[in-house]
C-alpha cells in the first residue's frame, strides 16, 4: 500500500547554482527524488551540501536555475539552463558539421569529382544541417517559454483552475435547491468561497518551518499578527475566525491563547519555533519544509518539538521534507532518506535500509559519526573518513543514480554498482 500512495512533490534535475564573480558556486547540481503524500522525507548532510538552497528552491525563495518541481501534478518551478544548453551545444555541433562537410567537399573536388554535382550534393547537406539546428532550436525555445509561464503563472493558473471549479459546483449545488431562500444562502456561500479562492497559490500549499526561530519572526508583529499572515493575504476578512483559528493554533502547538498579544522576544527559543510552526500549520498545508527546525534548541527541547511534529503529522496527515545532519532524529523521524554531499544526492532508501546497509562511502562515514550513550562501544567506535578522490575513480566510467536494489538509489559508476550488488548478495 505505501508504494501506491500519491506522489505529492516531485523534483526532477533540480540544479541551483549561484554567480561567484565570473565563476558560479553549484549550490545544488542535478538532484532528483519524490515525496509520498502522508511520509516524512529526510534530507541529511553535512553544512553547506545544498540541503536548506534544495528546500528554498522548492518553496521558490530562489529562482531555480535548471530542472523541475511539481506539486499535486502541477509544475511549480521550472528552470532554463538545460534548454539553453542544448542550443548551445547544437549550435557547435552544427558548427563541427559544417567544417567537416567543406573538408570532405574539398577532398572530393581534388579527387576529380564533378564540380556542378558535387557543390550540389554538398549544399543540400548543409542545408539539411540548418534544418536540423533551426529544429533542435525551435523545440528548445518552446520548452524554455513553456519552463518561464509556469515558473511565474502557476499561482494564477491554479487559482483560475479553482475558481472554475467552484463556478460550475455552485451551479449544479443551486440547480438542485429547493427554496429560493436556500438558493440565496447557497449564492452567498460560493460568492466567498469563489473570493478567497481568487487569491489562493498553490506553492502556499507548502509552508515552511525555518532553522532560525528568532530571525524568522518580525520582531515588529505581534504573535497574532504573525500566526494570522497567511489568513490576511489569502483573502479572509472575518477577523472573529481569525482570532479563534489563532487560539486553535496556539494550543496545538503548546502555547496558550494569552501569548496572542505578546511580541517574538517575549519567547524561549523553543516557544519562538512553535510560533514558526503554528503559523505553518494554520495555512492547512499539505506539505511542510522542515528546515533544520531542533538545530538550534536544547536537546530536552529537540524532543519536545519533535513529538509536536509527529502528532502534527498523525492529527493533520501532513507531509514533511525534514531536512538536518543529525541522523540519530532523521531515523526516528523519517521513512525515508536523501544523504546529499557537495550539491548532489548520493544515496536515497528507506531509513531502515539506510541503517541496515549504507553503500556510498559518505553515508558510512556519517553513520560512523553517530555517537552512542555507551561508553564501551565509544571506545571501539572507528569515525570513517570520507575522502572522494581516494574512494572513486571517474575519469572513464562516469557516475549516475541507478537503482541498486528495489527503492534504494546509489550515486555510482558501474563498477561501483556491481560491487554494491555483491555486497548485498545480489
Amino acid at each position: 500500500m505505501e508504494n501506491d500512495r500519491e506522489v505529492l512533490l516531485r523534483v526532477e534535475h533540480l540544479c541551483q547554482y549561484f554567480k561567484m564573480g565570473r565563476k558560479e558556486l553549484k549550490a545544488v547540481d542535478d538532484v532528483s527524488f519524490d515525496v509520498k503524500r502522508g511520509e516524512v522525507f529526510g534530507l541529511v548532510g553535512e553544512s553547506g551540501c545544498g540541503k536548506t538552497t534544495t528546500g528554498r528552491s522548492i518553496i521558490k525563495l530562489y529562482d531555480i536555475t535548471g530542472g523541475s518541481v511539481y506539486f499535486k501534478g502541477q509544475r511549480i518551478c521550472a528552470g532554463t539552463r538545460s534548454y539553453k544548453d542544448a542550443i548551445k551545444a547544437a549550435k557547435q555541433e552544427y558548427k563541427t558539421e559544417l567544417s567537416s562537410l567543406a573538408e570532405q567537399e574539398k577532398a572530393e573536388l581534388e579527387k576529380g569529382a564533378s564540380k556542378e554535382e558535387t557543390v550540389e550534393k554538398y549544399r543540400a547537406l548543409r542545408k539539411q544541417a540548418e534544418e536540423r539546428l533551426q529544429s533542435v532550436i525551435d523545440e528548445n525555445n518552446k520548452q524554455i517559454a513553456a519552463a518561464k509561464h509556469d515558473q511565474k503563472y502557476c499561482d494564477r493558473d491554479y487559482a483560475e483552475r479553482r475558481v472554475s471549479e467552484l463556478k460550475q459546483e455552485m451551479e449544479k449545488s443551486l440547480s438542485s435547491a429547493a427554496t429560493d431562500e436556500e438558493r440565496r444562502t447557497l449564492k452567498r456561500e460560493y460568492e466567498e468561497k469563489i473570493r478567497v479562492a481568487g487569491n489562493e497559490r498553490l506553492v502556499t500549499s507548502i509552508q515552511m518551518i525555518f532553522q532560525d526561530p528568532i530571525a524568522s519572526l518580525n520582531p515588529r508583529m505581534t504573535v497574532r499578527e504573525i500566526v494570522s499572515e497567511g489568513l490576511v493575504i489569502k483573502g479572509i476578512r472575518d477577523k472573529k475566525y481569525i482570532d479563534e483559528k489563532v487560539y486553535e493554533m496556539l494550543e496545538l502547538v503548546g502555547l496558550v491563547r494569552e501569548h496572542a498579544g505578546r511580541y517574538p522576544h517575549e519567547f524561549s527559543g523553543g516557544q519562538r519555533q512553535r510560533i514558526g510552526i503554528a503559523r505553518s500549520v494554520i495555512m492547512n498545508p499539505d506539505m511542510i519544509i522542515a528546515d533544520e527546525p531542533i538545530s538550534a534548541l536544547d536537546v530536552s527541547i529537540q524532543a519536545q518539538v519533535i513529538n509536536l511534529l509527529n502528532d502534527l503529522r498523525d492529527r493533520l496527515g501532513l507531509t514533511i521534507l525534514f531536512i538536518a545532519h543529525d541522523l540519530s532524529v532523521v531515523k526516528y523521524f523519517s521513512d525515508r532518506i536523501g544523504v546529499m554531499y557537495f550539491g548532489k544526492m548520493v544515496e536515497l532508501a528507506s531509513s531502515d535500509e539506510i541503517f541496515a546497509h549504507p553503500l556510498h562511502p559518505y553515508t558510512r562515514s556519517l553513520l560512523s559519526a553517530i555517537p552512542l550513550p555507551d561508553p564501551h562501544y565509544e571506545k571501539q567506535r572507528v569515525r570513517i573518513t570520507y575522502n572522494p578522490i581516494a574512494e572513486h575513480d571517474y575519469s572513464v566510467d562516469l557516475p549516475s543514480m541507478r537503482e541498486v536494489c528495489p527503492g534504494h538509489f546509489v550515486y555510482c559508476n558501474d563498477a561501483e554498482e556491481s560491487r554494491y550488488k555483491k555486497e548485498l548478495g545480489l
